[in-house]
């Protein structure tokens, strides 16, 4: 299937700092573009994939699981470090589960974690259902675009294929169990009026990482998606300077050396 449009991955050559971005579960690069075009204006070199079985339709999703979404954010961590000599992990929703898991696995190789409302568990009753009923019934409503501004909408998908949800489940198992790996320093930044992802998961992150460096911001103008939404802004320049406070080839500005 084609990619939709707007949906495509984007990558940006700049300096020596480098920053993969991890979009959410049935989401797509699209709702961390701005945020990824903004990092490269301040010359950063920048990856932002597009997670397989999304951009394109749900049925798509039907046939990946979790561990094909994190090779995927692997391969493009172990290129950007071939590249960069310091790189950061970043990502929205599911993308942000993703980000802890490569920091957790990668240790030393990974500069800094930053994360936009990130997802922790599956909450409910019906996630307890998951295992049986993702062989009865094939998809649910869609979770993209609670977003509090007005005319802005991300592009994902309007359906859940629950085959997906339930690997989505398992992932988020196997990074709670890691999360004391997590050693980096942390920017988690939250919107206190989430209908996607509670606090308790964000808690829940923080009272488990081993990071002594954090920094927890709240977006109080925004909803899931803030990336797009009213505090999308605020989220790029705490980036930037949290990215400069770590990187020695990031400048004062935010712009990385020989960018």
């Amino acid at each position: 299937m084609p990619v939709l449009p707007g949906a495509e991955p984007y990558r940006h050559e700049g300096g020596e700092a480098g920053v993969l971005l991890c979009h959410g579960f049935t989401g797509s690069p699209q709702s961390l573009r701005p945020w990824a075009e903004r990092l490269a204006a301040h010359g950063l070199t920048v990856s932002l994939p597009l997670l397989p079985g999304h951009g394109t339709r749900w049925e798509d999703m039907q046939l990946t699981g979790w561990q094909d979404w994190y090779a995927e954010v692997d391969r493009e961590l172990r290129a950007l470090r071939e590249r960069c000599g310091e790189v950061f992990v970043a990502g929205l929703s599911m993308g942000g589960t993703l980000a802890l898991r490569l920091a957790a696995k990668h240790g030393d190789a990974v500069s800094g974690v930053i994360i936009v409302n990130p997802a922790n568990k599956m909450h409910g009753a019906a996630a307890h259902a998951l295992p049986v009923v993702r062989h009865l019934v094939p998809s649910t409503k869609g979770i993209a675009s609670d977003i509090a501004k007005e005319g802005s909408e991300e592009l994902g998908y309007d359906r859940v294929p629950l085959h997906a949800a339930h690997a989505l489940r398992n992932l988020f198992r196997q990074v709670d169990r890691e999360l004391p790996q997590v050693t980096q320093p942390l920017l988690l930044l939250r919107s206190p009026q989430d209908h996607v992802v509670p606090p308790a998961d964000s808690a829940r992150i923080l009272g488990r990482v081993s990071s002594r460096d954090v920094t927890e911001i709240l977006l109080e103008q925004s909803y899931h998606v803030a990336t797009l939404d009213h505090d999308a802004d605020r989220i790029f320049e705490e980036s930037l300077a949290f990215i400069g406070r770590l990187a020695p080839s990031v400048g004062k500005e935010g712009t990385a050396a020989g960018g």
